[in-house]
């Protein structure tokens, strides 16, 4: 009986310790949703998202969400919905920051375009 009570209190121990290291090292054992872990996103560049850009293409609704469609197709969500519905079908100026990843221009204005 005596040994048992000793290998459970060793195991006991040795698995605290074993959670303690993992809590200390932290981030390795946290995946995002990229499916990278921090220290890899570290490793990439960072995108300055904090430039504007101006985009033109035709606001057309997607479902519930406006998007831009530019002269080659490629299609850009807007985060806007207020500001581009009266823009729907009509050729448009976007100036706003561009998430490559996620295809979204937040939008700053929108104003018509000559087609």
């Amino acid at each position: 009986m005596q040994s048992i009570k000793r290998d459970l209190f060793f195991g006991v121990a040795l698995s605290a310790l074993v959670f303690a290291c993992a809590l200390a090292w932290g981030s390795p054992f946290i995946v995002t949703s990229s499916g990278s872990t921090p220290a890899q996103a570290q490793d990439k560049p960072q995108q300055d998202q904090s430039k504007s850009a101006t985009f033109t293409g035709t606001v057309v609704k997607d479902g519930e969400l406006f998007v831009l469609r530019d002269s080659s197709g490629q299609v850009y969500k807007l985060d806007d919905a207020e500001r581009a519905k009266p823009f729907e079908g009509k050729a448009v100026k976007v100036t706003g920051q561009l998430d490559t990843e996620a295809k979204l221009i937040h939008v700053e204005s929108i104003e018509g375009a000559e087609a």
